[in-house]
């Protein structure tokens, strides 16, 4: 009997420890010391209105804007309220010809858009929610995006400039520019 009582005291013990104060602690270090990532590192617009989070990427399809990376998957779509919040690869082979028909088909479309079909504009990110395009990407649509707004091309290149970010940590990834912050700033100067 006395083993169970010892058993059953660190059992409980333990699931006030796992179940209780780690996550309250790990949740208030969170909120004190990484609050905006904690609570998803959402964007808002000039009005103060959340129009999405700086680690998820978004589909764009109006011309006036800068076009994100192709997702395999349509994480974004359904209702309003009820986005499907999967995300995910198509995990086609190289070799397979439906992965080389979306490709093809992508290609296309951008030719016809006067954009050159670059690697970022063609292929999907393995989770197929990254929010960066290569600043190369977003070169290649400025010619597109400053004719449908009437803009110089000149002030869409300073904006790819400034909102290119560097490698983490100076030596870690790509620089990238995050095409939701660069599409409300494109907002802002037209």
């Amino acid at each position: 009997m006395r083993d169970f009582v010892i058993s059953l005291r660190s059992i409980i013990i333990l699931w006030i420890v796992t179940v209780v104060i780690y996550p309250v602690l790990i949740l208030a270090i969170g909120q004190v010391g990484f609050s905006d990532q904690a609570n998803g590192s959402l964007i808002t617009n000039n009005e103060g209105k959340v129009v999405g989070s700086a680690i998820i990427g978004q589909t764009f399809t109006s011309e006036q804007y800068f076009w994100s990376r192709p997702s395999s998957v349509s994480y974004s779509e359904g209702s309003d309220a009820s986005p499907t919040g999967i995300s995910g690869a198509s995990n086609l082979a190289p070799d397979n010809p439906e992965l080389l028909s979306r490709i093809e088909t992508e290609a296309q479309r951008l030719d016809n858009e006067g954009v050159k079909p670059i690697a970022d504009l063609l292929y999907a990110s393995g989770s197929g929610l990254d929010p960066h395009i290569s600043p190369a990407a977003a070169r290649v649509q400025i010619e597109r995006i400053a004719n449908r707004r009437q803009i110089s091309p000149s002030e869409i290149e300073q904006l790819v400039q400034q909102y290119t970010e560097g490698r983490f940590l100076g030596i870690f990834g790509e620089p990238g520019v995050n095409v939701l912050r660069l599409n409300l700033a494109l907002d802002n100067i037209s």
